[in-house]
């Protein structure tokens, strides 16, 4: 949704900004020194006249015919609308406004048309054209706030899809080890306060250091190993994670690791295999992630965690539109993904 904030605040400030545009139009096409540089500038009252005339002509297409014919796309309309309100600007100057200020000269004759039009345009268009620029401005302001908005509620649904998870989970763990008056108890709270805090305050920015992430990547995939301890192992590996100047869009990368570990734990029997390969090179980041499974467990899985992929994959493409390539194999027993994102 639109900042109304925002959009209170371009309203404010347009008022302001179209009066001062008028006065800097009008101060070039109306004041005169009569050719003489040391002369004080003048003003003459028919200047006004037919400078508010054009203003009003302006006023008409900026406000009435820019928002009904020309963002709605009926430029058709637009055109024809738009002539006819500069023709009724030289009707009103040639048949009312010269006969009132040159009576004996200029408003005995209708003057060529072309002439009157060289009056009438520059003024108009260059009202109507910074009118314009505005409201592309104003557009390219509120998309971007849209954007970002949008963006937001994908990480805000990518956390409610990650954190139920990843509480449930640990918890029966705790639970489990709790029971047995395992060491490793306060290990996993530790361990969940930690992920838990990062992704609750530290992921509200649109990047975060890549260090962080990898660390909290790390913790996170410790967690999830406890649940598949004694079932299969996990490989993990990475390098050139030092730089310290490196940021990245969070939980990206978190999302395929929970979607491994989901869906190898659901397998029943050993044998489980985890995969995961990390690498920073010329500022440019290596994923990879390939786990097994069992089919017929898989396919009770396969639907849920499909949603998680696709809010991941609209992440990417808002974040890094031309700067990632993401490519995802699926057999009958193993789920491969490799992810290469330019950080630059």
């Amino acid at each position: 949704m639109i900042d109304l904030q925002q959009k209170t605040s371009n309203s404010k400030w347009e008022i302001p900004f179209q009066v001062v545009l008028n006065l800097i139009v009008f101060s070039f096409f109306s004041v005169s020194t009569r050719g003489y540089h040391d002369s004080i500038p003048q003003v003459e009252p028919f200047e006004v006249a037919f400078f508010t005339n054009y203003a009003i002509a302006a006023l008409a297409i900026n406000y009435i015919l820019f928002p009904r014919f020309l963002y709605e796309k009926k430029y058709g309309l637009f055109l024809a609308c738009f002539f006819l309100v500069v023709f009724a600007s030289i009707f009103i100057e040639e048949f009312i406004l010269e006969k009132i200020y040159f009576p004996t000269t200029r408003g005995n004759k209708f003057g060529k048309i072309m002439f009157s039009l060289i009056d009438v345009l520059p003024v108009t268009i260059i009202l109507c054209g910074f009118k314009l620029a505005w409201d592309i401005i104003r557009k390219q302001l509120q998309l971007e706030e849209l954007t970002a908005s949008v963006e937001q509620s994908e990480l805000k649904f990518l956390k409610s899809q990650i954190n139920p998870h990843f509480m449930f989970n640990n918890l029966n763990n705790i639970y489990a080890l709790a029971l047995e008056n395992s060491p490793k108890t306060p290990e996993i709270i530790l361990g969940m306060s930690s992920f838990m805090r990062y992704v609750l305050y530290e992921c509200k920015s649109q990047y975060v250091p890549l260090k962080n992430e990898i660390h909290q990547l790390e913790n996170y995939i410790e967690l999830y190993e406890m649940q598949i301890e004694g079932r299969g192992q996990v490989h993990y590996h990475k390098s050139g994670i030092d730089e310290p100047s490196q940021l990245v869009a969070p939980l990206i990368l978190m999302v395929f690791v929970e979607n491994a570990f989901k869906h190898s734990s659901e397998k029943k029997s050993d044998g489980i295999e985890i995969y995961i390969d990390l690498m920073l090179e010329n500022d440019t980041l290596h994923f990879h992630c390939k786990n097994n499974y069992d089919p017929i467990e898989h396919k009770n899985i396969e639907k849920e965690a499909g949603i998680g992929l696709e809010n991941v994959q609209k992440r990417l493409q808002f974040i890094y539109p031309n700067s990632h390539e993401l490519r995802i194999n699926e057999s009958d027993t193993e789920y491969d993904v490799q992810l290469t994102i330019d950080l630059k």
